[in-house]
């Protein structure tokens, strides 16, 4: 395990957060006897924060919460009875649907950005990360840069290199982030109508977007989860059988909390004939297929391809969704109305398709299920930090390829315009000589050496309903440039490669122009939100 940097707490401080948190001195631990309201907006702010939630507890809720009566409070009043009823129910009768019904809030704390893609990977739950957007990741935690430090690499012929390495790394986009800062704040005037404040942070807000790509994947970060007792075992038992040593390890501290409050639900998880033989499974038909593909594979030169391809379409969709759109509303079979649409003129057709879709006034007003008819599958290859924010996007399929200096880097114009090229390129150049020595001994390891500016190529299979939402959310004006310029790209395909102009026309929300500051809008109205408040 990596050496964790733990908090020190008063003893005051200490006696209020034992009622609340599963424990206090761990990087993973479960939240307890708290409103659910008060855990959704604590893991909200979370993401936002660069204090870890323990300390944002103290510091800006409970101050705000009632928590005289709480002294007492024992999670595990009734425990006894709820185990006895599960081990009748589940145990016996086999009825998963049972853990479905448990949720428990779980911060993951300083875990590497490679680790928070597979805590991120399951689609029922709900995570909220650390942003790098919001976030300077030159503070220090416990005297040290905030980098993931894997004991068997530290313990290595490579350890003294791989803390040296990553340390330089974050010097220079410390650096990085002064000199861009100066930068936009002299090349883009402050509008007389916002407060010095305002234009600050998203002056500074820019400025990360840019530079965030020097930051190693070893980088740490926060993760809140929301799961049921069903999605956290699944989390679990693929997270045992994953590869990444970090991966196996987080696992075990996340078994030992979650069973402080949902014991029951995680029993099968290491039972060597249940949970054991689920891993060993995913274990094995990993291991054979990379081994095959590989065989198969490894002489093949790599084809020259579009940062953004539509792999695969239904050149029919467009029918296929106005039957949709006709279905409940009619007796007939399905096949039937499909005939019927294919006769129909397009002024028929367009109709429909407009009054399914009506007058949408905001992003949120989405059409319904009819829209999940069609289906787009798309191979990306963008830098990692765009593909972070892609990937949590949920109600698709996404599989990525393992991150690597292979494929190159991206170096935004706003770090040429601000003269730091050299700075960048040097980061690039020492990311991708440390991912190749480490590679040899460290093969999953490697991955946290290399920078997020370093492009990664993952596929990306999604319905037209998911494309809505997902596309105009991705190319709102506050979104970071890298993925609003994958977001684009798909809605053009989409309207010119696969011909689904309806589908396209109908995101009206779709955001083309890019902002000069992104994060101004969004700035301006948190102003006035707080200003407006009581």
């Amino acid at each position: 395990m990596t050496v964790y940097a733990p908090e020190e707490f008063s003893p005051e401080e200490a006696e209020v957060l034992r009622r609340y948190f599963t424990n206090l001195d761990g990087p993973v631990f479960a939240l307890v006897n708290l409103p659910e309201v008060v855990k959704g907006a604590l893991f909200a702010r979370y993401s936002r924060s660069s204090k870890s939630l323990r300390r944002l507890f103290l510091d800006e809720f409970v101050g705000d919460l009632d928590v005289a009566g709480d002294q007492g409070v024992d999670a595990t009043i009734g425990l006894e009875r709820a185990e006895e009823l599960y081990e009748r129910v589940f145990f016996e009768y086999g009825d998963d649907s049972v853990a479905q019904l448990g949720g428990v809030h779980l911060a993951c704390e300083q875990a590497s950005n490679v680790l928070t893609k597979i805590l991120e990977w399951g689609r029922l739950a709900s995570y909220l990360e650390q942003s790098t957007r919001y976030i300077a990741y030159d503070a220090r935690l416990a005297g040290r840069y905030r980098y993931y430090r894997d004991l068997g690499v530290l313990n290595s012929r490579l350890g003294t290199r791989y803390v040296g390495d990553m340390d330089r790394m974050f010097d220079s986009y410390s650096l990085l982030m002064e000199k861009v800062t100066d930068h936009v704040r002299a090349s883009v005037p402050r509008d007389p109508a916002d407060s010095d404040f305002v234009y600050r942070q998203a002056t500074r807000a820019k400025a990360l977007d840019a530079v965030r790509g020097v930051l190693p994947a070893s980088s740490l970060s926060n993760v809140g989860i929301y799961a049921s007792g069903q999605a956290y075992e699944a989390m679990l038992i693929r997270m045992r059988a994953h590869p990444l040593p970090e991966a196996q390890q987080y696992a075990a501290l996340m078994l030992e909390e979650l069973r402080k409050v949902i014991p029951s639900f995680l029993r099968r998880v290491d039972l060597a004939d249940r949970g054991g033989r689920w891993s060993d499974y995913l274990t094995s038909t990993r291991h054979e297929t990379s081994e095959l593909v590989r065989e198969l594979f490894a002489e093949t030169p790599t084809d020259h391809s579009a940062p953004v391809v539509l792999t695969d379409w239904d050149p029919d969709g467009e029918n296929k969704l106005v039957a949709a759109i006709c279905y409940p509303y009619s007796s007939l079979p399905e096949s039937q109305i499909l005939r019927q649409v294919e006769a129909m003129s397009h002024a028929e057709k367009v109709a429909i398709l407009r009054s399914y879709i009506g007058q949408r006034e905001n992003r949120r007003h989405r059409p319904g299920r009819a829209f999940e008819r069609i289906d787009y599958r798309f191979d990306v290859l963008s830098d990692y930090g765009a593909f972070r924010d892609l990937q949590r996007h949920r109600l698709l399929t996404i599989e990525w390829q393992a991150l690597t200096p292979n494929h190159g880097y991206t170096r935004p114009d706003l770090v040429d315009e601000a003269g730091m090229t050299s700075v960048f390129d040097e980061v690039m150049s020492r990311s991708a000589a440390l991912y190749d020595d480490l590679r040899p001994d460290f093969p999953d390891e490697a991955s946290y050496a290399v920078s997020m500016a370093y492009r990664i190529r993952y596929v990306m299979q999604f319905n037209a309903r998911e494309a809505m939402h997902m596309l105009e959310l991705r190319s709102s004006p506050q979104g970071h440039p890298a993925y609003r310029r994958v977001a684009l790209e798909m809605h053009r395909l989409i309207a010119e490669q696969a011909g689904h102009r309806a589908v396209a026309d109908a995101m009206t929300h779709l955001t083309v122009e890019a902002p000069e500051l992104e994060r101004l809008a969004s700035e301006r109205r948190a102003e006035q939100r707080r200003s407006e408040r009581p």
